[in-house]
C-alpha cells in the first residue's frame, strides 16, 4: 500500500485558516490634566463641564473648571496661582495646561492686551474673545466676520436656539450641541485667527480663542473613549 503524498501547500493553508489570532490589548491613553479658569461664575463653568462628562468616568476629575468670578487679567493671576498650589501639592500630578477664558467686553484695550501678555509670559493658556464668549456659540451656527456688541451675539443666538438666550443655563449648552456644529465654529474660528492675524488683540474682532482649548479637549475625549469602548 503506497504512502500518501505530503502535500505541504494544504499543511501551511491550515495552518493559516487555523491560527488563533492573539487578544488585541488596548493602550492606556495618555491622562492629561487641564485647569480651566474662567471669568464667569456659571456660563463658561457650564459649558465646559458638559465637555468634561463625555470622558470616561474614571477620567472626568482629568478637567478641572474654576468660576473666578473676576475679569481680564485677574482671571490669569488665579491661574497662575492655582497652577502653582497644585505644583506644591505632591500629592497630586502637575497640570498638563492651564486655561484662562475671559472676554474683552467693554474693558480697556491696555487692560485686555495685558492679560493677554501676562499668559503668555507666565506660560498660561489664553482663551480670550473679542467681544465675549458667546462669540464661539454664535460660530456653532454662523461665520461671523463683522464686529458686532456682545448684544448682538444674544439676539444671534435667541433666534438660531429657538428661545430665548439666557446665561448660566444647562439648556443652552445641551441645545447648542444637538443642534450646533462644534466642529464648524472650529474651522470658522480658526479663519477668524488667520483674517486677524496682522491686527492686536484688542483690535480683533470678532475673534476667539476657545476653539483651541475645545478642540483639545474633544481630541482627549476621543482618545480615551475609543480606548475604553
Amino acid at each position: 500500500m503506497s504512502k500518501a503524498k505530503f502535500d505541504f501547500g494544504a499543511f501551511t493553508a491550515q495552518l493559516v485558516n487555523t491560527k488563533v489570532e492573539p487578544k488585541k490589548i488596548g493602550v492606556l491613553p495618555e491622562r492629561r490634566y487641564f485647569l480651566i479658569v474662567t471669568e464667569g461664575i456659571r456660563t463658561e463653568p457650564i459649558y465646559f463641564e458638559y465637555i468634561g462628562k463625555m470622558l470616561p468616568k474614571h477620567l472626568v476629575s482629568t478637567v478641572e473648571i474654576k468660576g473666578a468670578g473676576d475679569n481680564t487679567i485677574r482671571v490669569v493671576q488665579k491661574a497662575i496661582e492655582l497652577r502653582e498650589k497644585r505644583i506644591i501639592n505632591k500629592t497630586l500630578p502637575a497640570y498638563d495646561e492651564v486655561w484662562a477664558v475671559y472676554d474683552k467686553d467693554d474693558f480697556p484695550a491696555s487692560r485686555y492686551n495685558e492679560a493677554i501678555n501676562l499668559a503668555n509670559r507666565e506660560g498660561i493658556e489664553s482663551g480670550h474673545s473679542n467681544q465675549s464668549f458667546e462669540l464661539w456659540y454664535v460660530l456653532h451656527f454662523e461665520y461671523l466676520q463683522s464686529a458686532l456688541h456682545r448684544t448682538d451675539y444674544i439676539k444671534k443666538l435667541t433666534e438660531y436656539l429657538g428661545f430665548k438666550y439666557i446665561k448660566r443655563t444647562q439648556k443652552v449648552v445641551e441645545t447648542l450641541m444637538e443642534q450646533g456644529n462644534v466642529q464648524r465654529a472650529i474651522k470658522w474660528a480658526k479663519d477668524l485667527e488667520i483674517l486677524n492675524q496682522e491686527k492686536t488683540a484688542s483690535d480683533s474682532c470678532p475673534y476667539t480663542r476657545v476653539y483651541v482649548l475645545v478642540d483639545r479637549l474633544l481630541n482627549y475625549i476621543d482618545h480615551t473613549t475609543d480606548v475604553n469602548s
